[in-house]
């Protein structure tokens, strides 16, 4: 499982021209399940995501996770994570698991969030969607397990 988790200022993601999801502050996280994933590996990125420090305190130091200052997240899936660009120019996706296991990981994910007291908005899983995003910072971070 890979995700990238951006600090935000503001971030928002429509499908077929409709709000889905939208946060007004903290972080917005592209996810990508692999084949290999499981439960405990959903729980565990998630785990890491809500407790991740990047956000400053008063020195301006990476002291604070999500929680601490409020602010909520914004999970967007994205099977193109998974892409294996070793051989040639055209991404292989072999590696990325099929809908019927990313899904209830993705939602897993999301449900492990939401137990950790983040507060969660969601895209719509395997949908083409547009992502807006200003990236507070900038600060992206790249999280595999």
């Amino acid at each position: 499982m890979r995700a990238v988790v951006q600090r935000v200022a503001r971030a928002r993601v429509f499908g077929d021209e409709q709000l889905l999801g939208e946060v007004k502050g903290g972080v917005c996280v592209l996810l990508g399940v692999a084949r290999a994933d499981n439960d405990a590996t959903a729980e565990a990125l998630a785990r890491k995501v809500a407790r991740l420090r990047i956000f400053p305190d008063d020195e301006g130091r990476f002291s604070h996770n999500v929680c601490d200052v409020g602010g909520s997240a914004l999970v967007v899936s994205q099977f193109t994570l998974i892409a294996d660009t070793s051989k040639g120019n055209r991404p292989s996706f072999s590696e990325a698991a099929p809908a019927d296991l990313a899904k209830p990981l993705y939602e897993r994910f999301c449900a492990m969030l939401r137990e950790e007291g983040v507060p969660v908005q969601m895209g719509r899983f395997g949908a083409l969607m547009q992502v807006e995003l200003v990236n507070d910072g900038p600060v992206t971070i790249i999280l595999d397990l």
